[in-house]
């Protein structure tokens, strides 16, 4: 900040105890302006946006290669005082409550600006923030000066999309895997699996209940283990990248040898585990299920 412009501070109101937001929300704040000595103000506006980044780096041989990519959600801005010569086609000039529009020229002392938006409607994704990408949901406020360098500041919100599970696809219908695996090494006969799922789109906070019939012809005693696992992707320049991270693994109880049962786990989902996101281009966040066998050693 410059000697005249002392600081310039974003606050916004919280409606909730977990500070988010989501579709439709008002984002309500103000800006505070702290001037040391008179000055004049050419433009002064906030921007609210929502945007998703993509970004890393690959090395082949002596050569490495960038990969990015972005996606705009939506970029609007409200005026706090606007510059006359502007053609900016965005404008939306604030005025007090009575009516008049604020002063360029700004006496000492701290000054508070109020602003509000209103976050879309329409499917956005969560905020997020990976490895390689990440999604936000951003405050900036912008004072400028003629021949001076401008005053910038943001702050990021917490954006949660609304828990709807019927729009997407699939994730309410019922799904079914199978599995038959001949044993080798020491272990003779085979094991088969048939895994049933009522769905596949759960909210934080739900058991996952896991159905399986498992027949075990092998001469060992085996258990079933379950893994929840989170899996990232990000897409730039027709290329992907992935990490995945395993998030909570649990172990039925033992099956003989030569006996066949119908099983089921309900595995807790945890209240804090970050949302999926699945409407997004560039970045998807997936929460997957593993089904495997553990055999008894000798």
């Amino acid at each position: 900040m410059s000697s005249t412009i002392k600081k310039v501070e974003i606050t916004y109101n919280s409606i909730n105890a977990s500070n988010t937001f989501t579709n439709g929300d008002i984002v309500s704040g103000q800006v505070s302006v702290e001037a040391a000595k008179d000055c004049q103000i050419s433009s002064f506006y906030i921007k609210f946006k929502g945007k998703a980044d993509v970004f890393w780096t690959e090395t082949y041989g002596q050569n490495t290669y960038s990969y990015h990519a972005k996606d705009k959600y939506f970029s609007v801005r409200q005026y706090f005082i606007r510059d006359p010569n502007s053609k900016d086609d965005q404008k939306s000039l604030i005025a007090h409550q009575s009516g008049e529009t604020y002063s360029n020229v700004v006496p000492p002392g701290i000054h508070v600006y109020p602003f509000s938006f209103q976050l879309p409607l329409q499917n956005i994704p969560s905020t997020f923030k990976g490895a390689d990408g990440k999604i936000v949901y951003l405050l900036e406020a912008v004072l400028s000066r003629s021949m001076k360098m401008d005053s910038k500041e943001s702050t990021m919100i917490n954006f949660v999309e609304k828990g709807d599970l019927n729009p997407v696809p699939g994730l309410m219908e019922p799904q079914h895997e199978t599995m038959d695996k001949k044993m080798k090494l020491f272990t003779s006969g085979t094991v088969a699996m048939d895994v049933n799922l009522e769905k596949s789109g759960f909210f934080q906070g739900e058991g996952l209940k896991v159905k399986a019939f498992i027949k075990n012809d092998s001469s060992r005693e085996i258990k079933p283990k379950y893994c929840i696992y989170r899996k990232h992707s990000f897409f730039a320049r027709g290329r992907r990248r992935v990490h995945t991270k395993d998030l909570i693994k649990e172990v039925g109880r033992p099956i003989p040898p030569k006996a066949s049962e119908n099983v089921t786990q309900v595995i807790a989902i945890p209240q804090d585990v970050e949302p999926s996101i699945l409407n997004c281009s560039i970045i998807k966040v997936e929460h997957r299920l593993r089904v495997s066998i553990n055999i008894k050693d000798i």
